[in-house]
């Protein structure tokens, strides 16, 4: 059980290690745009306030955010012409369709059906013209064959990442290019619009009289935008009454402590204090958050592979637990034969933690368990000789062994020397274990004594 367990967690490893990286490049982002830029599995949760507003789908779900909440754009393709007429001319188009616009969030990609007739003309060879001047390097557009005759090619679009704001371009980065795609041999073209989604656009997600915004405003983005004559990050202050100076826009509930004691409620606002520390900060709302007030290890917060982020952990990449201290890193754990922990144990946070009766770093060590030589004596005498004590069992208990038959001793290394209980004979074999199985090598003749 314990091996199939190993080897389960071996199979899993490289997508758990996978989906705790993205979640935790996804916390990183402190704004919508930045979130969906990240990383096309970071969506951001417009809805009421959140420890962390971007992080996974899965993430967000378990956070409480609400699904109407979620701004997770993953663009689209549409066709804004596809006619069969000219409507200038009257003649047949013989290209579908005409016209599409594209949008592309980073490392998702689009694709659509591109239509031409060539049975009209003399068959042609697949090819395709397309103006690219004005694409940046950064879009990517390939084609791939359907269908021959009446051809039929899917169009192909994908963008690795999107600009850096300071990133000079001739082009304006939020227009779209255009680019048109020709059949070779063709006059009609296909005029397609390109837009890269790398600013968010979550007005659509609208919370009108949100209750994170007091009522008195609309939630927008995750931010309240609010009715006169209110206002304040959360719409907390009254314009026509004064400045609403009642402490309770100060406290997390009824009977919190005005701004977690930590900072001074202004203006129905809590201003934090400052720590003697200049990189200790109180944040939050409430300043009920830290960056300082996460667990230690080793003198060093979030043992040193992570950052705090109100009071909780943000590890690194590869990094995991409360503290940080669990690497997803399994090199510590490879023992000779290249296996994990021997494949007598599990590779825990970088440890091994081995199977009775076996021990050490990587499961290696066993004083009390039969050598290798040994362990494999009977069933090498069995499958090489056809003798033994297990020669009655031999093809059920030891047909394990990948079993090559040499000359003589001298042709393997630090050979085994073993002796056969029945006719007292000795036998020379080594065994080899890998991922693939146990590979054995055993001397063709025995080593009898004289009369034997």
């Amino acid at each position: 059980m314990a091996v199939k367990m190993g080897c389960l967690l071996l199979l899993l490893l490289p997508l758990l290690s996978s989906s705790w990286a993205k979640k935790q490049k996804c916390l990183t982002a402190s704004n919508c745009s930045q979130c969906i830029r990240l990383d096309p599995q970071c969506v951001w949760c417009t809805g009421p306030h959140l420890k962390h507003r971007c992080n996974t789908l899965r993430g967000l779900k378990k956070s409480g955010c609400d699904t109407r909440h979620m701004y997770n754009p993953q663009g689209s393709v549409h066709v804004t012409r596809n006619e069969t007429k000219n409507p200038k001319q009257g003649g047949t188009l013989f290209l579908h369709p005409q016209e599409v616009s594209v949008h592309l969030r980073p490392a998702v990609r689009q694709s659509f059906a591109l239509y031409y007739d060539t049975m009209a003309r003399n068959p042609l060879t697949p090819e395709m013209d397309i103006d690219t001047n004005h694409l940046p390097a950064k879009v990517n557009i390939t084609f791939s064959n359907i269908r021959h005759g009446n051809m039929l090619v899917e169009v192909n679009m994908d963008a690795s990442h999107c600009y850096p704001t300071s990133e000079n371009s001739t082009q304006n980065r939020t227009e779209p290019w255009l680019v048109h795609i020709t059949p070779r041999g063709f006059s009609q073209s296909l005029k397609m619009e390109i837009i890269l989604d790398c600013e968010c656009d979550c007005k659509g997600n609208r919370e009108e009289n949100s209750p994170t915004c007091e009522g008195h405003g609309t939630l927008v983005c995750g931010s309240c935008e609010c009715y006169q004559p209110y206002l304040g990050e959360h719409c907390q202050i009254n314009l026509e009454s004064g400045f609403d100076r009642d402490d309770k826009h100060c406290r997390q509930g009824p009977n919190s402590p005005l701004c977690s004691n930590r900072g001074t409620c202004v203006d129905g606002y809590c201003e934090c204090q400052s720590r003697e520390n200049p990189n200790e900060q109180y944040s939050g709302m409430f300043c009920e958050c830290s960056n300082f007030d996460c667990p230690y290890h080793n003198n060093r917060i979030c043992g040193g592979h992570g950052r705090c982020e109100c009071g909780q952990c943000i590890c690194d990449n590869d990094w995991t637990s409360e503290d940080c201290t669990c690497t997803f890193d399994t090199t510590t754990c490879m023992a000779a034969n290249q296996m994990l922990c021997n494949n007598k144990g599990m590779c825990q946070c970088g440890s091994c933690r081995c199977d009775p009766p076996y021990g050490g770093p990587t499961c290696e060590s066993c004083p009390s368990c039969l050598s290798p030589c040994e362990n494999h004596a009977e069933c090498v005498d069995c499958r090489a000789f056809g003798t033994g004590p297990k020669k009655d069992r031999c093809e059920d208990e030891c047909n394990h062994l990948i079993l090559t038959k040499v000359a003589s001793k001298e042709d393997i290394h630090a050979p085994c020397k073993m002796e056969s209980r029945k006719d007292s004979c000795y036998f020379y074999f080594s065994i080899t274990q890998t991922r693939e199985g146990t590979y054995c090598k055993v001397a063709a003749v025995k080593e009898c004594p004289q009369g034997k």
